[in-house]
């Protein structure tokens, strides 16, 4: 039996439950993502910054009418390469219960051809060190480890 299609939209306030869900339940991630209701509020304001930006653009995946996928993507321009622009994809993450299924290929496929169709230069993303099966699935859709990230905690 052929599983049924992956829906990729943007992602609208009554999704951030199911979306904070996705996060909470990576035990890799260390963000320390919680479904505790008191962190909702925090949840919300951060969904509404994003929708309020122009660059940014949070998606769900949807199977059957339920999210099983999340991502968040930016536009950046930059000086380098005559002031082009380049899309950054972050904040990938599929249901445990469906990882396996062409939901993540579905998702950065969206973004890839979402960047070509807005004259992208580049997609790029950075992934946590220690998903080694998360690097291998991106190397296989045509990524390269191309650079060195770093990042300066400050909370």
């Amino acid at each position: 039996m052929q599983a049924s299609p992956v829906i990729i939209r943007e992602a609208v306030e009554t999704d951030v439950p199911a979306i904070v869900a996705l996060f909470a339940d990576d035990p890799l991630g260390g963000h320390g993502d919680t479904v505790d209701p008191a962190a909702l509020p925090g949840y919300r304001a951060a969904f509404r910054r994003i929708s309020a930006s122009a660059n940014e653009t949070l998606y769900v995946a949807e199977r059957e009418a339920s999210i099983v996928g999340t991502f968040q993507t930016m536009v950046t321009t930059t000086m380098t390469a005559r002031g082009s622009s380049s899309m950054i994809i972050e904040a990938v993450q599929t249901r445990a219960d469906c990882r396996g299924q062409g939901i993540g290929a579905a998702m950065i496929g969206f973004c890839i051809e979402k960047a070509r169709a807005d004259g992208m230069r580049l997609v790029q993303l950075t992934s946590n060190a220690v998903r080694k099966d998360a690097h291998r699935f991106y190397e296989r859709l045509g990524f390269s480890p191309s650079h060195i990230g770093f990042k300066l905690k400050l909370k």
